[in-house]
């Protein structure tokens, strides 16, 4: 089949990325992969070839436009699903080492077959659920950027992710819309777990109407023991929002 990569090679150069034949190639074989595994198990409600190289693909890149990602050598994707924006990340900057950590072991079987299939190296899976994993000394402190594009709230996501940031790392999650609510809600959460907003960038998803918001938060100093909580409590408790 013919796909028509354009799309992506525009909405890429946007961010400042310039993508070679074998990239591209690439992306296509992991949209077939995705297409085919769909059909079996619920991956993505987002199937057309062009609407997956932007809504997928190209917001997963669009990070690139807001962080230096030359500058950053280890990466986790926390609650990566379907691979986004790990996998896209991994294949635009191949010097990444990256983790895509999930607690659906049915959707890693997916992600080890992509990672074979389109020969990716230093990139892992890990099953565990993000509290889990934020408490183990293999991945706790240790990455220079985490990332999320999970739907969760803002407040609830800097729990799960934060933990895994080194000292003057970033996390940075991938929201739809404009999130100012969110931001305003997770600032006390993002101060207890050690960051400090450093910017939010908002902005029109390439060649759509669709609005995106990019939240940058800078570790700045440890995050306490205690945090994560066990697992469950975070989305039950968000931090900074508990009930009185």
């Amino acid at each position: 089949m013919n796909y028509d990569m354009s799309i992506l090679r525009e909405g890429a150069q946007e961010y400042g990325i310039v993508l070679t034949e074998r990239q591209e190639e690439q992306f296509i074989r992991y949209y077939e992969l995705l297409i085919q595994w769909n059909k079996v198990m619920n991956l993505t409600g987002i199937t057309e070839f062009d609407q997956v190289l932007l809504k997928h693909f190209a917001d997963s890149l669009s990070i690139a436009g807001t962080v230096d990602m030359q500058k950053i050598n280890t990466c986790i994707d926390v609650g990566t699903g379907a691979g986004f924006p790990g996998i896209p990340l991994k294949i635009a900057f191949p010097h990444l080492k990256v983790t895509l950590l999930d607690s659906l072991n049915k959707r890693l079987n997916f992600l080890n077959e992509v990672i074979g299939e389109l020969g990716l190296e230093d990139i892992e899976t890990v099953h565990l659920r993000a509290e889990e994993g934020g408490k183990k000394l293999q991945y706790r402190e240790k990455y220079d950027l985490s990332v999320s594009r999970a739907v969760s709230r803002l407040a609830v996501l800097c729990e799960y992710c934060m933990p895994y940031v080194k000292k003057g790392g970033y996390f940075v999650s991938y929201k739809a819309g404009q999130a100012e609510e969110e931001i305003r809600e997770g600032k006390k959460a993002i101060s207890l777990l050690g960051g400090k907003l450093e910017k939010t960038e908002s902005f029109q998803l390439c060649q759509t109407d669709m609005d995106r918001t990019l939240v940058v938060i800078k570790k700045v100093k440890e995050t306490p023991k205690k945090y994560p909580r066990k697992p469950g409590t975070p989305a039950k408790e968000p931090l900074g929002l508990e009930k009185a």
